[in-house]
């Protein structure tokens, strides 16, 4: 049972307009690293009744833009309601729906006797443009399925990156600094309580970095703040020899091992392949889980999982057929076994806490790594491990394949993050500098002070917002003018952080 020191305070959600990232860093670890059970006591499931399961997250973005009234910071879902003619912004008003709805659907289907389940991953950014856009319907609409225990066992929220950062191009100090603002706004808004059951995470863009340095803090970052699974995509891992991923319907233990030959695990849900959003609207991994049977994890025979991620309001399946298909899906599990037997959805954490109960631990599940990890490790004998090694040996392979990379994979792998956005890469690596050396040698001695300054505040924001993986994504032009602004701003503000 999950149990709060009563000292722990009521967070603002927003101070000095600015929104609440932090501060709180001491009572956010405290909360967050705990081993108790997050289903376990609620779930209605029982694996033993369970031939398969499915489990569907939805991801919800809009970035941070300077198109405010004098170069102010709102969110592009504002910037789309002001300018309704411009390009699809049309959509601005069933966005904001599609944000809200998973509010009105659970109850919903929980009142008509479904067993319904659904994981949500909303970006920091995300949930700040709506309290500055005075959207408090849609965040009291997602408070009721967080904290209403009438609700609140359907549903199950996954951390992220607070700006939608890819991971891979992040400097690696910026990582845990995400992760943390995004926990505590989540914790300002939603409570300590909801905080605690996050177990969950979810990388934007599904960008799992393959550079054994970089996965090392990111998994680090992740164990550190109270992560125990995260989501990866298929083909994004390998097995240990290098080979493609067989049991993609079991969990993972993902094993990020560093430069210095230090190693370190998580457990990873496999997102399968596919057109993702297409496939979550039509609700494909519950059709694809009545095509599959129990396998062993050790010597425990257990339901396989299907796990799908896509965005939760982008293109018109999402905004269409979704609604009708989810709630169809729901009605005909019930309907074939009460919701509890035979092929139902499940949360990821349920999924787990479940299988821990049943007698598998971590250690039985198949191992995996990043993909091409594989031919870094077999150039280096285990009595050589140092970064010269490692560059020496990434090297060597971009000789023999030129398509060979360590800037990651993600579920755009059509898109590179890295090549060609020099102009936003650039200014992005140079203010992240410039924020360390200023905030880093003032940390040790006055850690909560600063953090808790408003100036302080002001400069991570803009630090974290310079990452924000939109101003790539979106080409040339308006968005990496953005991204220059964001940077002047932050650069700015140094001055402001007094030595």
């Amino acid at each position: 049972m999950l149990t709060f020191p009563t000292t722990l305070p009521n967070l603002p959600e927003t101070i000095d307009d600015l929104p609440n990232i932090s501060g709180w860093e001491t009572e956010v670890l405290s909360v967050v690293n705990h081993d108790a059970p997050v289903f376990l006591p609620t779930t209605n499931i029982r694996l033993e009744d369970v031939n398969a399961v499915f489990a569907i997250a939805l991801h919800m973005h809009q970035p941070t833009i300077p198109a405010g009234h004098g170069g102010k910071l709102i969110s592009n879902l504002q910037h789309m309601f002001e300018n309704p003619h411009q390009g699809d912004n049309h959509n601005a008003g069933p966005f904001a729906y599609c944000y809200s709805r998973m509010g009105d659907f659970i109850p919903e289907l929980v009142n008509q006797g479904c067993n319904p389940r659904v994981m949500l991953d909303y970006s920091g950014n995300l949930l700040w443009g709506l309290r500055q856009m005075g959207r408090a319907d849609i965040l009291d609409n997602l408070k009721r399925i967080t904290g209403d225990r009438t609700y609140q066992p359907y549903v199950e929220w996954l951390g992220t990156m607070w700006s939608h950062a890819v991971i891979p191009s992040t400097p690696i100090r910026d990582i845990k600094l995400h992760i943390l603002a995004w926990q505590q706004q989540f914790a300002a808004i939603f409570g300590w309580e909801a905080l605690a059951r996050v177990k969950g995470f979810s990388p934007p863009e599904m960008h799992l970095p393959n550079h054994p340095d970089t996965l090392f803090a990111f998994i680090k970052a992740l164990k550190e703040c109270g992560y125990r699974w995260l989501l990866v995509q298929e083909h994004t891992i390998e097995t240990i020899s290098g080979q493609s991923i067989i049991d993609k319907h079991l969990p993972h233990r993902l094993i990020a091992r560093n430069s210095q030959g230090e190693t370190i695990s998580i457990t990873a849900l496999i997102k399968t392949q596919g057109s993702d959003t297409k496939l979550v609207a039509q609700m494909q991994p519950y059709y694809e889980a009545k095509t599959l049977s129990k396998q062993k994890i050790g010597s425990v025979l257990v339901p396989p999982i299907v796990s799908q991620i896509g965005d939760g309001e982008n293109g018109g399946v999402m905004m269409n057929e979704f609604p009708s298909a989810f709630k169809k899906a729901w009605g005909e599990i019930v309907q074939q076994g009460g919701g509890k037997t035979g092929v139902v959805g499940i949360c990821g954490t349920e999924y787990l806490e479940l299988l821990e109960n049943a007698g598998c631990q971590p250690e039985d599940y198949p191992l995996c790594q990043p993909v091409g990890q594989h031919q870094i490790w077999q150039r280096i004998s285990p009595d050589n491990y140092q970064q010269l090694s490692v560059e020496k040996a990434i090297e060597e392979i971009k000789q023999i394949n030129p398509n060979f990379h360590m800037d990651g994979a993600s579920w755009t792998n059509h898109i590179s993050w890295v090549q060609g956005y020099e102009n936003v890469l650039s200014p992005m690596y140079e203010l992240s500098s410039s924020f360390h050396q200023k905030i880093d040698r003032l940390l040790p001695e006055s850690a909560e002070s600063i953090t808790k300054q408003s100036n302080y505040r002001n400069l991570l924001l803009h630090n974290l917002l310079l990452q924000t993986s939109c101003f790539r994504y979106w080409g040339q032009g308006a968005w990496t003018d953005y991204a220059r602004e964001i940077y002047q701003s932050g650069d700015n503000l140094l001055s402001t952080i007094s030595d």
